[in-house]
């Protein structure tokens, strides 16, 4: 049993469909990281190694980036939320559609019990995805 609030599992995940291959989108996160003056920490290509171990994968793709300024705050207070920071935002093919995927900021709140002003901390990846899905 769990001792942190319990969200839907439908609330926790954040999808979005995205216009182009995967590959082209990780390089446009990665120009608006850079744009925002957000840190990106690591790309984790999940398909690409499943292919050198001999294996078939859907592209999928794990960006993790964030900020400093705002997440040493929150993990601060709350030192298990570093479980969950930096940010990562999945790229992944749906069957030849392109989605973008994160863990909902508040589900993430909801989970450590952050106060509302560090909660605001972690919503930057909506604005990021939403600037994703516009172009």
């Amino acid at each position: 049993m769990s001792h942190f609030n319990e969200m839907d599992p439908r609330e926790t995940v954040v999808t979005k469909a995205v216009k182009g291959l995967v590959v082209d989108i990780v390089a446009k996160l990665c120009e608006l990281i850079e744009s925002r003056g957000l840190k990106l920490f690591a790309i984790v290509d999940h398909s690409g190694e499943a292919r050198r171990a001999g294996l078939e994968l859907r592209d999928t793709k794990v960006v993790i980036f964030g900020s400093p300024l705002a997440g040493t705050p929150v993990m601060q207070s709350v030192p298990l939320v570093a479980l969950d920071l930096p940010l990562k935002m999945l790229i992944w093919d749906d069957d030849g559609s392109t989605k973008v995927s994160y863990t909902n900021p508040d589900a993430l709140a909801a989970r450590y019990q952050l106060s509302d002003e560090l909660a605001q901390l972690l919503n930057g990846i909506g604005p990021i995805s939403d600037a994703l899905v516009a172009t």
